[in-house]
C-alpha cells in the first residue's frame, strides 16, 4: 500500500453485488451533511482488501452536464482521500467499512465546501463506529 493520502482502485466500490448489498441490505446506515449523503456498512474484511471501499455517485437528473458531474466526483475524490484517515482506529482489523456518497443538490459548490462537508461526514461515520460494539 502506497503512502496514507492514496486512493487506489481496490479502494472503490466496483461489484455491483457489493452496490446491492450497501443499498438494499437491511444493515447500512445513512447520515447527511448537504449537499451529500453518505450511506455506509460495515462487513467482514477478506484478506488483501482495504479497510475502507469508497463508491461515489453523482446523478443525471442532478447535475444535467457531464462537465459538471465529473469535477464534483473529482471533488469529492480528493476530499475523501484527503480526509479517510479520520476513520483509522474506529473499525477492528476483520472489519471492512463500505461507504457511498452520494450527491444531493441541482448546483456546484466549491471545492472547500465540498471538502468540508466530507470531512463532517467522516467524522460522524468515525465516531458512530467507535461507539459500536462489532
Amino acid at each position: 500500500m502506497k503512502g496514507s493520502f492514496s486512493f487506489e482502485k481496490n479502494e472503490r466500490v466496483a461489484s455491483q453485488k457489493l452496490i446491492d448489498e450497501l443499498f438494499t441490505g437491511g444493515n447500512s446506515q445513512s447520515v447527511a451533511a448537504f449537499p451529500l449523503r453518505a450511506v455506509y456498512m460495515v462487513r467482514q474484511r477478506e484478506d488483501g482488501e482495504p479497510a475502507a471501499k469508497v463508491l461515489v455517485s453523482v446523478a443525471k437528473r442532478r447535475l444535467r452536464h457531464a462537465v459538471d458531474r465529473n469535477r464534483t466526483k473529482r471533488q469529492l475524490r480528493e476530499a475523501y482521500r484527503l480526509n479517510k484517515h479520520r476513520l483509522e482506529g474506529a473499525l477492528p482489523d476483520d472489519r471492512q467499512l463500505v461507504v457511498a456518497f452520494i450527491w444531493l443538490d441541482d448546483g456546484l459548490h466549491d471545492t472547500a465546501v465540498v471538502a468540508a462537508r466530507v470531512k463532517s461526514l467522516l467524522k460522524r461515520i468515525g465516531a458512530k463506529l467507535q461507539n459500536k460494539k462489532f
